[in-house]
């Protein structure tokens, strides 16, 4: 009976699965590149003093305390910025207003596989080119028409980046919307939130999950042309946000400087992760995110995934055949990474 009334296109669609969040044990959790330290005192200090009697009201539609804090932030004007639940919802909002049935939605593979569902759900048409070995831009992506093209920089769940001149150059050359997905931009060394100013067709998205500390609260912002904001705005549901996740991010960024500091120490313990990864037989890439991918190529790392469980430490496993071989590690503090590291070394004399 339930399927006389669903659509198509979601009964056959396999819906996005999540990092595990558990339940029945505390684990060392390495596995959604949640940040490990605590978000500013002052975000704690601004949401206690909004849980107050004006919670039975509406927030803000617009969202323009936050909008035009952003704007001072990053130096744009209050229409050039968008907030979402989360930049997930942003990601949603992108597709359902540009993309209809057999519309093409282009991007690099493998990437966030939620652009997969969102398209999916839209019966758009996707278009997977693979990353280079090195994790470049493939070098066809304009030429294949996306109404949307994806760019994740950096990219999960590789952590990589690219130069911002590449992301630059594809932005000429596309014909459709060019969104470059920002969530980890805070741990890399370049931002291409300046293309905005030069083309009227880019949009970035970022996240208050990653950097500062704020997955619980789900912010996101996205910035471009205010004429595609503004059609953007129509698509939103009215109350998107919440009155305190409005509070605590404004408080954020009004503490940038907490954020700069905690991400900081997070690129210090990246470094030290990769460099133990490596002497430890994994392939690691040159990461630039709050996470670092960790390859034994050609080994099916499902067991091991396992195994780490079973000791009490969460990392990510991808079941796809392009990622068997790869964990996902989240950055977390250092002893953290400790124990994982003491994890490794047990499995590795066990067998």
């Amino acid at each position: 009976m339930t399927r006389a009334f669903i659509r198509p296109a979601v009964i056959a669609m396999t819906g996005y699965v999540p990092g595990e969040q558990p339940q029945d044990r505390r684990y060392v959790k390495l596995n959604t590149n949640e940040n490990p330290y605590p978000p500013s005192p002052r975000v704690v200090a601004a949401v206690r003093a909004a849980a107050n009697e004006d919670l039975r009201l509406y927030p803000d539609p617009s969202a323009n305390a936050l909008r035009d804090c952003a704007a001072s932030v990053y130096a744009v004007g209050r229409d050039n910025v968008l907030v979402g639940n989360g930049s997930d919802e942003l990601l949603n909002l992108l597709v359902r207003a540009c993309v209809g049935p057999g519309d093409r939605v282009v991007f690099p593979y493998p990437t966030y596989s939620l652009y997969d569902t969102l398209v999916t759900l839209q019966e758009g048409e996707i278009v997977h080119l693979p990353y280079p070995p090195d994790f470049s831009l493939p070098p066809t992506l304009a030429a294949a028409g996306g109404r949307i093209t994806f760019v994740c920089h950096p990219n999960s769940p590789s952590g990589t980046a690219v130069a911002i001149e590449s992301i630059r150059a594809l932005a000429h050359e596309v014909t459709g919307l060019l969104v470059v997905d920002e969530a980890y931009v805070d741990f890399a060394e370049a931002t291409a939130l300046p293309l905005i100013h030069e083309f009227d067709h880019v949009i970035v998205l970022r996240t208050f999950s990653k950097s500062f500390s704020l997955a619980g609260m789900r912010i996101g912002l996205a910035f471009g042309a205010p004429s595609v904001i503004a059609e953007l705005m129509k698509v939103k549901d009215s109350y998107n946000v919440s009155r305190l996740s409005l509070v605590a991010a404004t408080a954020a960024l009004q503490d940038y400087q907490w954020m700069q500091a905690n991400a900081a120490r997070i690129r210090r313990t990246r470094a030290e992760l990769i460099r133990a990864l490596r002497e430890r037989a994994f392939a690691v890439l040159p990461s630039q995110s709050n996470f670092v991918l960790a390859r034994r190529p050609g080994q099916d790392l499902e067991g091991l995934y396992l195994a780490l469980k079973a000791k009490g430490v969460l990392v990510r496993y991808f079941p796809t055949p392009v990622l068997r071989d790869a964990l996902r590690i989240t950055v977390g503090t250092d002893d953290e990474i400790t124990a994982l590291l003491h994890a490794l070394d047990e499995l590795s004399v066990t067998g």
